[in-house]
């Protein structure tokens, strides 16, 4: 993935592609912002305020105009205007000169019906409030309901009022004329809809079934539940209606219960999720240390929470906590798996939250995204660690005797160690401990 470098002095020109008013702004901070954090929704207020009075298009800015209106740093704004665009909020342009230049078109977010029916945002919304503040959240947002039953509806219909009037020659043209636009997710995709289709029965009418909008659920429905082409198969039959078209509601249904089944009842949450590819080690090193690395990055933190547990599930309480790390501190699955790791191996297994969150804190401030630089600033911290707690026993003229567990990947020596043959079950062994 191609890394656009932003300058204090690069320019940035805001427009406008959509209609936003007041109510988008309860719905990017009530809807939006508990999926995507403080940052992003600070940076798209401050986008929507460049606008100029027509609120169609701004002026040209500097970077450095955002930098110190809104406290944040370069790496922050460009983080939190990623989120913005994964989600649907904005889309970037880019043009690279001697001063480099960006365009940034706002867009609208979803109405609150939409968000609430949404196949994704509805799920990760929910995972992330949890139920008692979800409900409260949709009751917000809920038109009362009056019983008109005994009324008679007196409405005047439009013929009843206006005459009509003879066309004139004159040709309306109204594709320039604003209105409300909003961005579809966009999920990179490599869904085998030709080998999906040719799967169901030929007596189907495959063209009347795989609509644009049908394949564009399909897609988000295998994201989020992580379907591949086998599983969709089994379950579109079930959804299926008496025209045979699909019942979109039976097949979010159907996807849901399917993963519940496999998740013992759970719904998808970011434990779930692997080290992104772009911040994995390249591979060839076949070292134990590189074993161990690979290991971390490809592996899910509820998988590491699991295979501690000794192949139970794990609780709650241990899995809010991971989800916590990667949310609210933006700690990679990969390093989050390092940190839980680091405390259990060095806490008696015991997965405090102060002690993750005060580490977590530390490791956001310096960026830390790969598995690599996680592993080394564990070491780094625990070795000052030692050295000050050997100096407090030398004052104290105590002598710690008690030997000090650590991870495994603390020994220096498993960076050279290849993984021989003869060594091969040992190594096997080892990671089964992860696994």
């Amino acid at each position: 993935m191609k890394k656009y470098n932003i300058l204090p002095a690069d320019t940035y020109v805001v427009v406008n592609k959509s209609i936003i008013n007041e109510e988008d702004r309860k719905i990017l901070t009530m809807l939006y912002q508990p999926i995507i954090g403080p940052l992003p929704i600070m940076l798209y207020f401050s986008l929507w305020s460049d606008l100029d009075k027509t609120e169609i298009i701004s002026n040209e800015y500097t970077h450095h105009h955002l930098v110190t209106n809104m406290h944040m740093t370069l790496d922050e704004i460009v983080e939190s205007r990623r989120k913005l665009e994964a989600i649907g909020l904005l889309k970037t342009f880019y043009k690279e000169e001697n001063i480099n230049n960006y365009i940034y078109q706002l867009f609208s977010p979803i109405n609150a019906h939409d968000f609430f029916n949404h196949p994704i945002l509805n799920v990760v919304l929910y995972n992330n409030l949890g139920k008692k503040e979800y409900e409260k959240l949709k009751s917000y947002f809920k038109m009362p309901r009056i019983n008109t039953s005994s009324y008679e509806d007196i409405t005047a219909s439009f013929s009843s009022v206006f005459t009509s009037v003879p066309l004139t020659s004159y040709d309306i043209l109204n594709d320039d004329i604003r209105k409300k636009n909003i961005l579809k997710l966009n999920i990179d995709s490599n869904f085998d809809f030709e080998f999906l289709i040719e799967s169901l029965p030929n007596t189907l009418d495959k063209n009347k079934i795989f609509t644009k909008e049908i394949k564009e659920l399909i897609i988000e429905l295998s994201y989020l539940y992580d379907l591949d082409v086998i599983k969709i198969k089994d379950i579109l039959p079930t959804c299926l209606n008496e025209r045979g078209t699909i019942n979109k509601e039976e097949l979010r249904k159907n996807c849901r219960n399917y993963y519940q089944f496999d998740n013992r009842g759970l719904l998808p949450s970011v434990v779930y999720n692997q080290q992104p590819e772009y911040l994995k080690e390249p591979t060839g090193d076949t070292s134990k240390r590189a074993k161990m690395i690979y290991t971390f990055e490809t592996i899910r933190p509820y998988e590491l929470l699991k295979s501690k547990n000794n192949g139970a599930e794990p609780t709650a309480r241990d899995l809010k906590l991971a989800e916590d790390l990667i949310i609210n501190y933006s700690l990679k699955p990969g390093v989050a798996n390092v940190l839980i790791d680091y405390i259990l191996k060095t806490n008696n297994n015991k997965l405090t939250r102060s002690l993750a969150e005060t580490i977590a804190g530390q490791w956001q401030r310096l960026k830390i995204e790969t598995v690599s630089d996680a592993m080394s600033q564990a070491e780094k911290e625990h070795k000052k660690y030692r050295k000050n707690k050997q100096t407090t026993s030398s004052n104290t003229k105590r002598k710690v005797i008690k030997e000090e567990k650590i991870p495994e990947w603390f020994n220096k020596e498993i960076k050279k160690q290849e993984v021989t043959k003869e060594a091969q079950e040992e190594m096997q062994n080892l990671l089964k401990e992860y696994r």
